[in-house]
């Protein structure tokens, strides 16, 4: 069950953040064009970004299943709650720095941050409704 856990609760990151990124794509474009000048698009054609992001869901997943392990989380408010702790106090302020220091708009981090609290929490939710089964 624990490969499946990662898997199941790395998709549900990964499809949540394509609805999140669809749905602000607007903002968040707009935000992200500072950096490269009003001649430069994103080629959603190239599917490696989509690749690496899978992957690093998987990542996430996984180390979030060890840590949680670790410390015993097993019910789903439980999971919940550590899951968006993770992406709010480890992933966000690192989002943060990493756009505070080139000058992008604070509206970068606070979508790109959401979608790592929301992302984390919907992976902790998923590995603790796992456990439980």
């Amino acid at each position: 069950m624990g490969i499946l856990s990662i898997l199941v609760a790395a998709a549900a990151a990964w499809l949540f953040g394509a609805l999140w990124y669809m749905t602000l794509s607007k903002p968040w474009l707009e935000a992200v064009s500072r950096d490269w000048g009003p001649d430069r698009r994103l080629d959603n054609r190239n599917p490696v970004p989509f690749i690496l992001s899978a992957v690093a869901m998987i990542v996430v997943a996984g180390m979030m299943r060890h840590v949680f392990a670790m410390a015993g989380i097993a019910s789903w408010d439980a999971g919940l709650i550590a899951g968006l702790g993770v992406g709010a106090f480890f992933i966000t302020p690192w989002i943060v720095i990493n756009n505070a220091y080139p000058g992008r708009p604070f509206l970068l981090s606070v979508i790109d941050g959401g979608y790592a609290i929301i992302g984390c929490g919907l992976i902790g939710l998923v590995l603790s409704l796992f456990h439980g089964s």
